[in-house]
Formats: structure tokens, sequence, C-alpha cells
């Protein structure tokens, strides 16, 4: 009895909260709402938003008091002399530092799954921070992405260790005025990058098959948070794209059922169905979720379309090296890296971008604390 009343109200819950954002419920289908600019994709996470400032005031100031020192006002930047140097995270202040970079997003920023390396990007010239670059473990499932590179089951199985998805890729105030989400998307495939993913996955065995492979990192993937990504799409080195556009998703996910829903879900899940609940384990996946919700939604008896948000997202592949595609379909080969480093890539972006943009656009020298404050605790 106590289960049946825990399953009506939580059904109850989640339909109101999917009416709330705009879903509609006919028939034996959930009907996702109409998007008509990226503002209102921007208010469906308003809400999870503002719950984590809420609830996370007491860690928004330590990490105020901690990572806003590092955060650059318009006054100490010279474009003429930016210089970015790329920063493992390894200790405690840098991941406050990436952490609050982070909050900076108007679209909440997951903390990746499996293997992961985050990246803090900084300015020589002054010590302070350009942006933030976060790899993880890419999906398994991934159409676009598998149709791109022509891969079978089999292949994907054994190769995808070579693939690293960048789950946050962009920069903070005021660089951003300066076009600085290009640069970060940049040296994301940079020498310097490659070498990090060596010194740390060399020689450990994958999480799935505990397998010992050769470090290569041969390709980036990333995915735009609403709809196309102009930064990425233009983004091009001798007339040849950096990042190459695979395709859009197909709408399908469950970021729409945050706002601490997942915690009532999972909190029931672990009640009804604790053989599904447990499943999760390192080297699972990351669909441990997304079947963690499906199964929750079939118990609720709310259609699966549910899982249908209906925002296409803009997928794009970083390759490494040139034969790219010959090593992730057969890996017969070695890779045959390109030489990108830091600091070509920023003689590259300075004269293609950042000049041109600061003689263009004042913005960025009107930026104070205050402005990055503000954009993080924003209430709309």
């Amino acid at each position: 009895m106590i289960l049946d009343s825990r399953r009506a109200e939580l059904r109850k819950r989640l339909v109101s909260d999917l009416e709330d954002q705009g879903f509609t419920f006919a028939a034996d289908q959930v009907i996702p709402p109409t998007y008509t600019d990226k503002s209102c994709i921007r208010n469906m996470y308003l809400a999870e938003r503002q719950r984590f400032i809420a609830e996370k005031d007491q860690l928004l100031h330590r990490l105020e008091r901690r990572a806003l020192p590092y955060f650059a006002k318009g006054s100490e930047v010279t474009p003429a002399s930016v210089h970015p140097r790329i920063e493992l995270v390894k200790s405690r202040l840098q991941s406050d530092i990436f952490r609050y970079a982070c909050l900076l997003w108007s679209i909440p920023v997951s903390s990746g799954y499996g293997r992961r390396m985050r990246f803090l990007i900084f300015d020589e010239a002054n010590e302070k921070l350009i942006g933030v670059l976060g790899l993880a473990d890419p999906v398994y499932c991934l159409a676009v992405r598998d149709s791109w590179i022509g891969w079978g089951n089999d292949d994907k199985r054994r190769r995808l260790w070579h693939v690293m998805d960048a789950y946050v890729l962009g920069a903070v105030l005021p660089y951003n005025f300066l076009l600085g989400g290009k640069l970060v998307a940049m040296l994301a495939t940079s020498n310097e990058v490659r070498e990090c993913f060596v010194d740390r996955y060399e020689g450990r065995p994958s999480g799935i098959l505990k397998l010992v492979r050769d470090p290569h990192l041969v390709l980036l993937t990333t995915t735009s948070a609403m709809g196309r990504s102009s930064m990425l799409n233009r983004l091009k080195r001798n007339g040849e794209p950096i990042w190459a556009s695979l395709g859009m998703t197909l709408g399908w996910g469950h970021f729409h059922l945050g706002n601490g829903q997942f915690e009532a879900i999972a909190d029931f899940m672990r009640q009804e169905s604790p053989e599904v609940f447990s499943s999760y384990k390192y080297g699972g996946g990351p669909s441990w979720k997304l079947r963690v919700i499906r199964s929750c939604l079939r118990e609720l008896e709310i259609p699966a379309t549910a899982l249908q948000h209906g925002i296409k997202r803009e997928v794009f592949a970083a390759p490494f090296c040139a034969n790219w595609k010959g090593f992730l379909r057969e890996g017969k080969e070695s890779p045959e890296f390109f030489d990108r480093s830091v600091g070509d890539l920023m003689s590259f972006f300075r004269e293609r971008w950042l000049l041109p943009r600061a003689h263009r656009d004042s913005r960025y020298k009107d930026v104070v604390h205050r402005d990055i404050l503000r954009q993080v605790r924003a209430k709309t």
C-alpha cells in the first residue's frame, strides 16, 4: 500500500513537472514543447539551476572565495599579449576553479563519467583563466558518429576507447567576448592534450574489456547545447575544418527530468526494482541513468516518449590524425598524428580572430568581477 501510494505520488510529480515545462500528454504519448529560440531552451534548465543555487549557497561562497581571483577583469586583458597555457586539473584548488567556471554556463554541466580529464586554460600574460575543457568517455550509442566513422558494432566495441567526448568546452568572461571559445576548441585538439592522454592512460586497462591498449587519442567528439553551433561550424585552419559537423541528434534524453526528479526516481527504483538500480558499476556504461529512468516510467505507466525532449543538438568530431578513419575502423595502422602545438594554434587564432575581434568589439574591457558573480547567480 505504501509503495502504491509512493508510485501515485511520484507519477503525479513527474507529470506535473513535464506539463510545467510545456509537454503535453495525448493518448499513449508525451509531446515535447515547440522551441522558438534558444531562450526557450535555457528556460528549461532554469529551475534546476535555481535549485542548485538555493541548496548550495555555502558551496558557492567557498568557490567564489577561492576561484574568483583567477578570473580576469577586462582591464587585465591585453589581446596582443594573450598566451595560453593548458593545465591538467590535479589539485583541489584547480578543481574548484574548474567547477566554478562551469557555473557560468546557462546549461548545467555534468561531471562526466568513466575516464575523465579536466583542463584549465590560463593566460600566461596575467595568470588568469581563459576557459575550461572537460573530456570524458563518449556515449556508446551515437548514430551520427557511428555512421560517419563507418563502424560496425564489434569495431566500435574494440576501438571506442580511442575516442573522448568534450562534455564542457568554452571560454569564460571576459575572454568569451574575444572569441575565446574558438581558442579553447582549437586547443582541445593540441599535441599537449593528446600527450596528457598518453601520460594518464599508458599501461592502464580499459574499464569494460580490461584490455591494455596503446594510448592513442584519435578522435574527440562534442555536442552543442542548443541547436547549431556557429562557434564550431566556422572553426577552420588553412581552409580545413578543425571540427567537422556530423549532423543532429534526434532529441532524446533525460536532462529535462532534472530539478531533483532523478533523485526521487532513483529512490523509488531502489525499493521497487533493486536489480535495475544496483546494475550500476564502473564500466557499466553511461546508459545506467537512462535505464533507471526508462524502467521507472514503465512502472509509473508514463509513455517512454517522455524521454523525447525535442531539442536537436549538433554533433561534432575533431580527428587528431590524418588516418583516423582507417585506425578506428580496422586498427591495423599506427596513427599519423597532426602536429598542433599550443603556440602554433595561438598564433593562428591571434591573427585570424583575436585581434580583429578586439578591434571591433571592446566589451571585454568593461568586465568586472561583479559581472561574473551576477552571471553565476542569475535567477533568469
